[in-house]
């Protein structure tokens, strides 16, 4: 089982999430969206989606810090494990609320407004389970082990995070992990597998062709020369 879940699982999440991702693009164009809703209520949806969006991307910057820079090099930096236990406690904290916040307010606005309730898929409220419950986990693993230096997982989850890497996971690192952190882990991966699979998908669509593209010119007219010309139907010639 250790080896199922720890040396199996990962590479089963990371297959679902290029595979299912090619397969959406390819089959499923027009449904890569987020299914926008702003048309049904706004009001709500842009207290909710800001708070939400800048949550969860700092929960994501924080995973990145705590599982892929080794201990080694804060360490060369002078932060020392109670300092970096602190920025992990009350950083991690505040984004985790944030993005949980977040959430509640977009279910309620969900659950509230009958018209965005019936745009509303079944991939749509397994994400936010999925989503949500791996939130609350992960932050009741960091606040139980909040005494002291807390639970140092960058000796044994960061390491077997970037072993993933190598083809060759050091599954044994996981062994003694406490169980709301493996629980947490396992819902993560679960998350990872779902991502292609629901409107979260749209996190790969950043718009990067808008840096490149021409200008686009808007030119005034002189009024009084539209008031002196004959009204025509149909198109116009160009430079006209």
């Amino acid at each position: 089982m250790t080896t199922l879940i720890w040396g199996a699982l990962p590479y089963i999440a990371f297959v679902l999430l290029i595979a299912g991702t090619i397969w959406r693009f390819r089959y499923d164009k027009f449904g890569w969206t987020t299914r926008s809703s702003q048309i049904y209520e706004s009001k709500l949806l842009n207290i909710a989606s800001p708070v939400f969006h800048y949550g969860i991307l700092f929960v994501l910057a924080g995973h990145i810090i705590g599982l892929f820079i080794p201990m080694s090099w804060t360490n060369k930096a002078h932060v020392t494990e109670h300092t970096y236990h602190l920025f992990s406690l009350y950083g991690g904290t505040f984004a985790g609320v944030l993005a949980v916040c977040g959430i509640f307010l977009l279910v309620y606005r969900r659950r509230t407004k009958a018209p965005v309730f019936r745009a509303t898929t079944r991939n749509d409220k397994l994400m936010y389970v999925v989503l949500l419950g791996s939130l609350v986990i992960g932050m009741t693993a960091k606040l139980s082990h909040s005494s002291g230096d807390g639970y140092n997982y960058r000796e044994t989850i960061g390491p077997w995070s970037r072993s993933l890497f190598t083809l060759s996971p050091d599954i044994w690192r996981m062994e003694g992990v406490p169980v709301l952190y493996q629980i947490h882990a396992v819902v993560g991966m679960s998350l990872i597998a779902l991502v292609p699979f629901t409107r979260l998908v749209h996190m790969f669509s950043a718009p990067v062709q808008y840096l490149f593209r021409p200008y686009v010119v808007y030119r005034s007219r002189d009024p009084r020369q539209l008031a002196s010309r004959p009204e025509r139907r149909g198109w116009e010639r160009t430079g006209s």
